[in-house]
């Protein structure tokens, strides 16, 4: 199970409407369960949300720092931890 810290919560209960069209979440409590229920994961620099997303099966060849971190699913935290959650 991944650790999320409350920053993490916080930053995707403020910021959950860059992936979806509705509130998954309203508490932070709630965001912690979501969260923990889709496995999102955290990765500690931009290499890292890189190679996650090439994981994933997603095409990120030739994505600037810039285009990756306007990734729907990428939250920056601000701690330079990056919170990635696949819908």
């Amino acid at each position: 199970m991944e650790y999320y810290s409350e920053e993490c919560i916080n930053v995707f209960l403020k910021n959950q409407g860059q992936l979806f069209d509705r509130p998954v979440a309203s508490t932070a409590e709630e965001a912690e369960e979501f969260l923990e229920d889709c496995m999102a994961a955290v990765a500690g620099s931009l290499s890292e949300v890189r190679e996650y997303l090439e994981e994933a099966g997603m095409d990120v060849t030739g994505l600037s720092t810039e285009d990756l971190l306007d990734v729907a699913e990428v939250f920056p935290v601000g701690d330079g931890t990056y919170l990635i959650v696949e819908a």
